[in-house]
């Protein structure tokens, strides 16, 4: 934690994946939430600061290369996917088709994210159950949250299971808000969107908005 605090930050404030395409056949649906989540992110933040990538943009290709490490703010919004027997296959769902319509690897993998080199402050995986893991003698618990962290992030916000599209959406459009226009910590930012899902009628049962818990640095 000591030697995060004392690297300088990374110059520019978010990248968002969001709204990944797949092919005929894949066992991944678009969800035309996490377009809407996206752009309602990124319109807080200068264009000159953010990289938004969506549709086929939101690519594997484009997480693995370096381009990333200079965001302070990374944010997925995706299929998680968690397998509980072997963890190691557990990941994120990326666009399996290209620009030109072809087909990629898609998947990002545990081991990819532990590959990379991040330096960012926060990052959120706005997806199913990524906040899971499997606790593994002498490692511990073996989970994308884990991954991220050892990757750099200073922090992780990730679900403890399968949530909705249009509510988690407007959660994470409160939860930037708090984080940008309030100024306030990500662990308060996080709370403050919460209650204030709790507070709307559509959105009042704790399903919709419970299951985003902070991992990593608290402060």
């Amino acid at each position: 934690r000591r030697l995060l605090a004392r690297r300088p930050p990374a110059p520019k404030r978010l990248a968002i994946l969001a709204d990944p395409v797949f092919g005929p056949g894949s066992a991944f649906e678009r969800l035309p939430g996490s377009r809407q989540e996206a752009e309602a992110i990124a319109a807080l933040v200068p264009a000159g600061e953010s990289l938004v990538a969506l549709g086929a943009d939101a690519s594997r290709s484009l997480v693995l290369g370096d381009r990333l490490s200079a965001f302070r703010v990374l944010h997925f919004a995706t299929h998680g996917v968690f397998d509980a027997e072997r963890p190691a296959l557990s990941g994120l769902a990326l666009s399996s088709i290209d620009a030109a319509g072809k087909p990629e690897d898609g998947f990002l993998h545990l081991h990819d994210v532990y590959n990379l080199r991040l330096d960012a402050d926060l990052v959120v995986l706005s997806g199913c159950r990524t906040a899971l893991g499997r606790e593994v003698r002498g490692e511990g618990l073996i989970g994308l949250t884990r991954g991220f962290l050892y990757a750099g992030a200073s922090r992780v916000v990730a679900s403890l299971w399968r949530v909705e599209d249009q509510a988690t959406a407007a959660l994470m459009t409160r939860f930037y808000r708090a984080l940008w226009e309030e100024g306030l910590p990500p662990a308060a930012a996080l709370r403050a969107a919460q209650l204030g899902m709790r507070e709307q009628r559509r959105w009042r049962d704790p399903y919709y908005w419970a299951g985003f818990v902070l991992q990593g640095d608290w402060q």
